[in-house]
């Protein structure tokens, strides 16, 4: 289910060299960039994004917050779709944003750079202008574990979006989420390990780990580390409307023809299969 689980789509070479790339080992990898090409596609990420609210706006939207924004490549797509697209991140890491700023924002126009933000700071507190669209991808919203906190962060974005505002988040499940175990998924020059390392089925606390396995025999262990609680589908749709969300739609990812990966075409639902390992979109208008 490893298609499912954390969108492990590659990204596409930016930028290709005359000289053939030195093979890469756990000294000279860089973290940042491999999950950047084994787990972020936001190319697909912002089409769904864009179209959707389209979808169901009668204009399209402008201005985007990306929560939990790590290095900023979301919302640098963002800014290069459209002249008049403007976007903040808002992370704690400062390292990782100093990384996003010296390998994603450089390679962006001086037009498109004025109309990126990072920001250093919690997304309990932040304060922004209001916002088209809000973000949290990649699972990253699971570290808030208790739920008045995650009430608390939901009504926290409500209050951050226009009227016809979108708050669009992720979520994984089915019944191998709740298992302790390795999953592999190869790319060029190295293997992709996402590791469930242990699983409290008291609290709901999962600790998960990335580590990356290079052609010469050496691992980079633990290259990320996320200590979440796994919260449920039905926990998250009840949450978001306790937290006022006007109406909240579940898009359910497909299926390839032979139903062995996941074909990136997302449509709302109301009942899915109980799958082994499932990706959706929750969509939750103002």
């Amino acid at each position: 289910m490893s298609n499912n689980k954390h969108k492990y789509a590659s990204a596409k070479s930016r930028a290709k060299c005359k000289k053939k790339a030195k093979p890469l080992t756990a000294k000279t990898a860089d973290r940042h960039q491999l999950y950047v090409d084994s787990v972020q596609a936001v190319d697909a990420e912002i089409d769904f994004v864009d179209s959707t609210f389209t979808a169901t706006r009668d204009r399209q939207a402008k201005f985007l917050r990306e929560d939990f924004c790590g290095t900023g490549n979301t919302s640098c797509e963002w800014v290069r779709r459209r002249s008049d697209n403007y976007a903040i991140g808002v992370d704690l890491d400062e390292d990782v944003m100093n990384w996003g700023r010296e390998r994603h924002i450089v390679n962006l126009s001086g037009s498109e750079q004025q109309r990126i933000a990072l920001i250093n700071n919690d997304v309990l507190t932040v304060q922004t202008p209001p916002q088209d669209i809000i973000l949290a991808m990649n699972f990253s919203y699971w570290v808030f574990k208790q739920r008045a906190l995650m009430r608390e962060y939901f009504s926290k974005v409500r209050d951050a979006l226009v009227i016809d505002g979108m708050f669009m988040l992720d979520c994984y499940g089915g019944y191998d989420a709740f298992r302790e175990m390795e999953e592999t998924t190869k790319h060029k020059g190295y293997t992709y390990v996402w590791d469930q390392a242990a699983y409290n089925p008291v609290s709901g606390e999962v600790l998960c780990h990335i580590h990356f396995k290079f052609k010469d025999g050496t691992r980079l262990k633990k290259a990320f580390t996320y200590d979440w609680r796994l919260w449920t589908l039905p926990e998250l749709l009840e949450i978001l409307n306790e937290a006022g969300f006007s109406k909240v739609t579940t898009y359910w990812q497909g299926w390839n023809e032979d139903e062995t990966e996941g074909n990136g075409e997302f449509t709302p639902v109301v009942t899915a299969d109980a799958d082994a390992g499932w990706l959706c979109y929750i969509v939750a208008d103002r």
